[in-house]
This record gives C-alpha cells, sequence and structure tokens, in this order.
C-alpha cells in the first residue's frame, strides 16, 4: 500500500468522494453530516490523500487546516473490499505526520454517534484521539461528538 497525495481530477478519487457523501447522508439523520463534496476537498488549506494498491484506490483522507495551529480530518473513508486492512490507519498516521511537520498543536475531528462509527471512534481513540467540545462550526450532540489529539 502506498499513501500518496490525490488528485480531484481522478474519477476513482472523486468516486469515494461522492460514495462517502452518499454513505453520510444515509447513516445520519437530516443535518448531522458534515462530508465534503469534492469542491469542498479543493483549495490549499486542505491535504487529500490516497491509499492505493498498484492502480486500485484503496481509501481516502483528508486534513483541512482551521487556523496557524490547527486542523481538522475530513473524508476518511475505505473501500468496503479494503475494510480491516489497516487503510485507514495508515492513511491516519499519514495525516497526523503532516500535522506535525507543519507544526500544528491539535488535529480535530467530528463524527457520528450511532453504531456505524464505532469502528471510526475505535480507530480515533486507539490513536489518542479524546472527546472533548465542539470546534469550528461543531456543536456535540445527540448525532454528533468530537474529538481532539495533542501534536
Amino acid at each position: 500500500m502506498r499513501i500518496e497525495p490525490a488528485d480531484l481530477a481522478d474519477p476513482a478519487v472523486r468516486g469515494m468522494i461522492e460514495f462517502h457523501q452518499r454513505d453520510m447522508l444515509a447513516v445520519s439523520p437530516p443535518g448531522t453530516s458534515f462530508a465534503l463534496d469534492v469542491s469542498g476537498l479543493s483549495g490549499p488549506a486542505v491535504t487529500l490523500l490516497g491509499a492505493w494498491d498498484g492502480e486500485h484506490l484503496l481509501g481516502i483522507g483528508a486534513m483541512k487546516r482551521l487556523s496557524t495551529d490547527t486542523a481538522e480530518l475530513k473524508s476518511m473513508r475505505t473501500h468496503p473490499d479494503h475494510l480491516g486492512k489497516g487503510v485507514a490507519r495508515a492513511l491516519l498516521e499519514a495525516l497526523i505526520a503532516i500535522a506535525r511537520d507543519e507544526g500544528l498543536a491539535r488535529l480535530s475531528l467530528e463524527t457520528g454517534t450511532s453504531a456505524e462509527f464505532a469502528p471510526a471512534i475505535g480507530l480515533y481513540t486507539a490513536r489518542g484521539f479524546v472527546p472533548g467540545d465542539g470546534f469550528a462550526d461543531y456543536v456535540n450532540g445527540p448525532h454528533n461528538q468530537c474529538y481532539h489529539l495533542a501534536l
């Protein structure tokens, strides 16, 4: 598996982003899904990575800078055919390394509270993310929760 910047012009990358959006809307109550579309994942504040096996895209992960010292994890998604193979972990580690290299102090994320989000929450907490207050425009509630990792 290789982790490298993902190109938004790549049909596989666009397809994974669209799949992620559809799935998040399907498993989240109305108004509680904040998955970014292709336009939201473009621009200089966003780093988008892909995990590849040859020409096959296994997953994506993004980091959006919120300030000079904080960033948010976005669009963490493994293709269903590749779950349990360490794809998300590899993407997460690469994004954390980038955040540290850039001198960021904190990496945050917002996620759901239902059973569908349990594997992701397990990954994040195993890596040291802790539950915390809302950030940016997020507010913790019955369907949303925020986590933070001090870098």
